[in-house]
């Protein structure tokens, strides 16, 4: 299986151990992945900040990008730009030249652990990691992407790992691309309270899909002089992995109960 990696600007610039442990988890699984570095962003943070048209050229070259590899999939690190690939078709649905191409790109993309459970169909992907932690939910993985089973089963079967609910899971954490820039002082107010719950729960490492959210959540942890270990899923799925321990589960049903 031949597998292009969306590498986002957030994992290339800030948390490229993130890509790398999520090739090296695709790759123990049997994908060939490839990384086009004509990629540069998905134009989600001039989009939201409402230049719509002035950002249909960064669409096109991040099409061109991932379309360059003949491959059967795009899977990326991160709910919130994963989002963005897929609404291109909605985008780009007038365009006479990239309107399929976008509609290809959305059709075979999919977030990394979203793409280990519902397409590789993995339960057990072999880690251990003995710590306390728990999991963020973020904002675009649950509620556009509608992914809200896939982590919690992957992390259910991480060897070790003591996973903690964390209170009002389904708060933002007040980042929201443009929009901690915009509103500081509501994002402010917002990260805080994420903060006192992860805390709230005894939590040793912090959790999550998104590498945009733990950045804004480390963050606050850092200038609160608080610790926290923060970890992507991928970095957990590849931690102490033991092949014997993988486990796979029988092709999903179209309707998956979501887990809440």
């Amino acid at each position: 299986m031949k597998v292009v990696i969306f590498s986002t600007c957030i994992v290339d610039l800030f948390f490229p151990n993130v890509g790398a442990a999520m090739v090296e988890v695709l790759e123990r699984f049997g994908c060939e992945t490839f990384m086009p570095v004509k990629q540069i962003c998905c134009g989600q943070p001039t989009y939201n900040s409402g230049y719509v048209k002035a950002t249909q050229k960064v669409f096109r070259n991040e099409i061109d990008a991932l379309l360059s590899v003949d491959t059967d999939y795009i899977v990326g690190p991160a709910g919130s730009c994963v989002n963005m690939l897929r609404e291109y078709r909605v985008l780009l649905k007038d365009d006479p030249e990239y309107a399929e191409k976008a509609k290809e790109v959305a059709d075979k993309t999919f977030e990394f652990s979203q793409f280990l459970y519902r397409v590789l169909n993995v339960i057990d992907a072999g880690a251990e990691l003995d710590a306390k932690a728990t999991y963020h939910r973020s904002c675009h993985m649950t509620r556009l992407l509608g992914e809200r089973t896939a982590p919690f089963v992957l992390l259910d079967h991480v060897k070790d790992l003591q996973m903690e609910p964390l209170p009002h899971i389904e708060n933002c954490c007040g980042f929201g691309g443009m929009f901690s820039a915009k509103e500081p002082e509501i994002s402010k107010q917002m990260v805080d309270e994420k903060v006192d719950d992860v805390l709230s729960t005894g939590a040793k490492v912090l959790i999550s899909a998104d590498p945009a959210c733990l950045m804004n959540i480390s963050g606050r942890f850092s200038r609160r002089q608080e610790k926290i270990k923060i970890m992507h899923i991928a970095e957990v799925l590849n931690h102490n992995v033991d092949p014997k321990r993988i486990k796979f589960h029988d092709p999903l049903p179209v309707e998956q109960e979501v887990r809440l």
